[in-house]
């Protein structure tokens, strides 16, 4: 459960928020993700395009585990890369509306969820100073939330394109792990490199005017890390089974 309040210097003058925060990633095998990222997702994650649920329409995203509920960066407690992506990073922060007396439309406004278990008045960064400004801790946290927030659109501009010249292909992981366990992950896009590689000179002079090609062949490039995402695996099944063994 969440219980999203609207963040103000006078209520939230003494709170603070822990690393905890992250907990929320330990089950995610899927995060969404902006363009903006994709220079430092690529370092770690492969980054698919997938569909959501709800509207039908594309989006990116980082895989991060091959079923549901598996996150194979989360270890021991921590994440285990140099890069969070965003949708984590920002946690326990969230982007809500509230309805101005003066204007009909509604504004953004920076909201905490109270309930998450990083949220408290004892220990971690605090979110004001005792002038009542935010911290850089806070200030870090709004930024993040803004590039999100910019990434959306952003997103919906880069799969328009790739739509336009129908560069989204299905793909389907058919994976044997080293213990000879076996997945089969369907639901997932990629670049159709044939098809990006046939190209006429005006398409790639136009993704490249609309500064569009480059995150196209990164997200290509990102699709190497799969192998590594195997290698947490295999190194996970390990563990498992070592762990299996000296418990019976």
């Amino acid at each position: 459960m969440t219980n999203m309040v609207a963040i103000n210097n006078k209520e939230h003058a003494g709170l603070k928020v822990t690393s905890d925060a992250l907990n929320l990633s330990a089950n995610q095998h899927l995060v969404p993700v902006v363009m903006s990222e994709l220079n430092k997702l690529v370092v770690h994650y492969p980054v698919v395009i997938t569909k959501l649920d709800d509207s039908g329409q594309f989006g990116l995203s980082a895989l991060l585990g091959f079923e549901e509920n598996e996150n194979l960066f989360w270890q021991q407690g921590q994440w285990d890369g140099v890069y969070i992506p965003a949708q984590f990073e920002r946690l326990p922060f969230y982007v809500g509306t509230e309805q101005s007396n003066t204007n009909a439309q509604a504004n953004r406004v920076l909201c905490i969820d109270m309930d998450n278990s990083s949220v408290n008045e004892q220990d971690g960064s605090p979110l004001f100073d005792n002038m009542g400004e935010p911290t850089s801790y806070l200030v870090e946290k709004q930024q993040i939330l803004a590039q999100l927030l910019d990434g959306e659109t952003q997103n919906q501009r880069f799969i328009a394109a790739l739509v336009q010249h129908n560069l989204i292909t299905p793909f389907t992981l058919d994976i044997t792990f080293e213990n000879e366990s076996k997945t089969s992950i369907t639901g997932l896009y990629t670049i159709d490199e044939n098809k990006l590689a046939a190209l006429s000179p005006q398409a790639i002079a136009d993704l490249h005017a609309q500064n569009l090609l480059q995150s196209i062949y990164t997200l290509v490039a990102s699709n190497a890390q799969i192998y590594a995402l195997i290698d947490k695996k295999n190194k996970a099944n390990k563990n498992a089974d070592a762990w299996f063994q000296t418990t019976n």
